[in-house]
């Protein structure tokens, strides 16, 4: 499971108050969670079943800032899609 999600990584919430909304794969913390934050969502731990990758992923290492992120997201052409919301239908 943690091969898909690498660092780097931009993923959307499927779960929670945030549901919808992307992030990005900031760490793997072990085989079931990663610490991900977006513009929509601080820096948090999250299970993987939480969450869904998308084919975009943000050239960014380990630890980086949030301005460093922000600007990753930036040089990536992927500001208007993390601003973005994606409906979430239920089960």
């Amino acid at each position: 499971m943690t091969g898909v999600y690498e660092i780097g990584r931009v993923c959307v919430k499927t779960s929670g108050r945030e549901a919808g909304s992307y992030c990005v794969v900031m760490d793997v913390i072990d085989k079931n969670y990663a610490l991900v934050e977006g513009p929509k969502i601080r820096r948090r731990r999250v299970n993987f079943k939480h969450l869904e990758p998308i084919e975009s992923k943000v050239d960014i290492k380990k630890g980086v800032s949030e301005t460093d992120l922000a600007a990753a997201i930036k040089k990536a052409g992927l500001e208007s899609k993390m601003q973005s919301t994606v409906k979430i239908s239920p089960l």
